[in-house]
């Protein structure tokens, strides 16, 4: 029985795209089959896992509203196990074409229904915003991730899509539960960044995880080359950090 589990922030830059692949990465390394869903127009997920964007025939936006067939838009990647649904800049205009489609917040759910099963994981990149797609993946996710970037304004935000997702809870998918808060881009030299940490851990407590993603320059390299930190650099504190987060949702799932 797959999981389904969207990486969701309405506030850009939290590293969502990043945890996003480096977390399929891993999990497909422990011999977890993994696809990823990048349901953001930037398509930044589907270009870091070495998807060229223009050479794509179908991506997650003639699922949604042309209904293709998702099999169609399924791609390899270089890492054995892990699959990809690209994005496409047309996503954008996706929100209003939906708009007047019946049962509009469940198509993504509907859409993947029938591949669910064959995966262990099934990974959302969610754009940085509160739309029509990213309700669409909190509807047919089971769970959510949150990364939590260790800054000022890490915070700010974090009850807005709190309170989509009780929202979503009570209207949509009652079943939806929070993965976990993720801290990303720690530095344990600043200062800040321990408040920050001690702060999301005394608000959210059990539901912070204990892996924590460490700010780290080949983590942020490893885009440009089409690959994921753990083909660039496996010794990388990135690729160690995603590999300590993998096993972490692995044994966690395996307790429920």
């Amino acid at each position: 029985m797959g999981k389904i589990i969207a990486l969701a922030n309405q506030k850009g830059g939290v590293g969502k795209t990043t945890t996003t692949i480096n977390l399929a990465a891993s999990l497909a390394t422990l011999e977890k089959k993994v696809l990823v869903i990048d349901a953001d127009p930037q398509a930044n997920a589907s270009s870091g896992l070495g998807v060229n964007i223009k050479d794509i025939d179908c991506s997650i936006y003639e699922c949604l509203i042309d209904g293709t067939d998702i099999r169609e838009a399924i791609y390899t990647t270089d890492i054995e196990g892990l699959d990809i649904i690209p994005s496409h800049i047309d996503l954008v205009g996706a929100e209003i074409e939906m708009l007047n489609l019946d049962n509009r917040e469940k198509i993504m759910k509907k859409v993947l229904a029938p591949i669910k099963n064959e995966y262990d994981f099934i990974l959302i990149d969610c754009s940085p915003s509160l739309g029509l797609i990213t309700i669409n993946a909190l509807t047919c996710a089971d769970s959510v991730i949150i990364p939590v970037q260790c800054e000022y304004f890490a915070l700010e935000g974090i009850s807005k899509l709190l309170n989509t997702i009780k929202i979503i809870k009570t209207k949509l998918n009652p079943t939806l539960e929070i993965e976990g808060f993720l801290l990303t881009m720690f530095d344990s030299r600043l200062r800040l960044a321990n408040q920050i940490y001690d702060e999301v851990k005394r608000h959210f407590q059990e539901l912070v995880f204990k892996t924590v993603i460490q700010r780290n320059v080949k983590l942020s390299e490893a885009p440009s080359h089409g690959i994921p930190a753990i083909l660039y650099d496996a010794d990388s504190t990135g690729a160690k950090n995603h590999l300590a987060l993998a096993n972490e949702i692995i044994n966690k799932n395996k307790k429920q």
